[in-house]
């Protein structure tokens, strides 16, 4: 297993154990980890913190070289939002765990130059059932539903 995506599988799994929505994210820059979060918006509140957005924020200002030479890892297929950071900052890598559960803006990313790998892990792909099946209004709102 890719340390970077067990990394982002463990970000998810501490989001669950928050009582929050299973999905994690790590920015990997020149083979190290520079950011790391979990999807934080039940725990906070929050109307953006989805993974992606959380492991942005926690890699701190960056200068844009970084970015246009960083791989995203991310439990789940990036939706708008967090698809729309990736291309606002130029990450022209995203590793995805699992897009079965949900598949976000690949097309849009894929289009625009970003190479994406798809890995339908199966933690992923059961972290994600999993809570879907227990908690569907908290992912229908997380979503956009």
């Amino acid at each position: 297993m890719d340390v970077f995506m067990q990394a982002a599988i463990e970000e998810a799994e501490k989001s669950v154990s928050e009582g929050g929505i299973p999905i994690g994210s790590v920015l990997v820059y020149e083979g190290r980890i520079i950011g790391r979060g979990h999807n934080r918006r039940v725990q906070k509140g929050s109307a953006i913190l989805h993974g992606e957005m959380d492991a942005l924020e926690n890699a701190g200002r960056q200068a844009a070289a970084v970015y246009r030479e960083s791989t995203l890892y991310t439990t789940l297929s990036p939706c708008a939002m967090c698809s729309g950071a990736i291309l606002l900052y130029g990450i022209p890598r995203v590793v995805i765990g699992e897009n079965l559960s949900f598949i976000g803006e690949e097309a849009l990313l894929r289009e625009r130059g970003v190479t994406l790998k798809v890995l339908q892990d199966r933690r992923c792909i059961a972290l994600m059932r999993d809570f879907i099946r227990t908690q569907p209004s908290v992912w229908n709102e997380d979503i956009g539903v």
